[in-house]
């Protein structure tokens, strides 16, 4: 399993803790634990998430029809890729500590010509992220398609929240 190169591109090089959001498999947590991350990963699949208990701290939990699992807790990284549940906007920011870092990528608009997911609800609109995170520093944003074997729409982002003012 591959992490994810917008992931492995911007995690910084001095590891706290990290929050992997719908973490499915593990791709991602297993590369940040590896690197000496402290990792929550959150996800609804128990299945997939039993043989990451070794590696992180797993929080089972059906994140579209449940309570926020993570209330006051915050994390030097949170990391989204291939998520998106819009109600979940805020409390995402909000579990990022003054000065660290959101990483997230997933489908966009577009995407629904082209396969799965094909519901407007599951595909970010042009810009999208860049409004979620309009008041932090963007370090990075992609807006795009990517052809090839496993063509996408995708939009990216990497931010930094930034410290509350004096």
């Amino acid at each position: 399993m591959t992490p994810s190169a917008w992931l492995q591109r911007f995690a910084t090089p001095s590891p706290g803790t990290a929050l992997d959001l719908a973490c499915g498999a593990g791709r991602n947590l297993l590369w940040l634990a590896r690197a000496g991350w402290r990792v929550t990963g959150v996800d609804r699949d128990t299945a997939a998430t039993a043989p990451l208990r070794g590696h992180a701290e797993i929080i089972d939990a059906d994140l579209e029809n449940a309570a926020w699992p993570l209330a006051g807790r915050a994390f030097d990284l949170v990391v989204v890729c291939n998520y998106l549940w819009r109600p979940l906007f805020e409390p995402i920011r909000a579990a990022v500590k003054p000065g660290g870092w959101l990483v997230w990528e997933t489908f966009a608009d577009g995407q629904q010509a082209i396969g799965r997911p094909s519901r407007p609800d599951f595909l970010l609109q042009r810009g999208e992220l860049l409004r979620v995170c309009g008041d932090w520093r963007i370090v990075a944003y992609e807006d795009l398609f990517e052809p090839g074997v496993n063509p996408r729409f995708v939009q990216r982002v990497a931010a930094v929240r930034p410290h509350p003012a004096a």
